[in-house]
């Protein structure tokens, strides 16, 4: 993965994101990570890949759930009772 400093993404902007369009890039800020540019395509893949993920495991969840016997009148009474 290429990098380039904070300073260098400011000055060299259109270069950076000509890269970022190839590949990710990341940007240091006293020598530590403090983002990634990736292009559209990129994002919206991982945005997808992630609440795909997460729909899973909702999904397991709920099951585990049902099997172990919880309804959906029963958590109701879980998340009422306050004590």
């Amino acid at each position: 993965m290429e990098t380039f400093t904070a300073n260098q993404a400011k000055t060299h902007f259109g270069e950076f994101i000509d890269r970022a369009q190839k590949a990710p890039v990341r940007v240091m800020r006293r020598d530590r990570v403090v983002g990634v540019m990736v292009s559209a395509e990129d994002y919206e893949a991982m945005r997808a890949f992630y609440a795909d993920r997460l729909q899973h495991t909702l999904q397991r969840s709920a099951d585990t759930a049902a099997a172990a016997g919880l309804t959906p009148e029963k958590l109701a009474d879980l998340l009422a009772d306050e004590s």
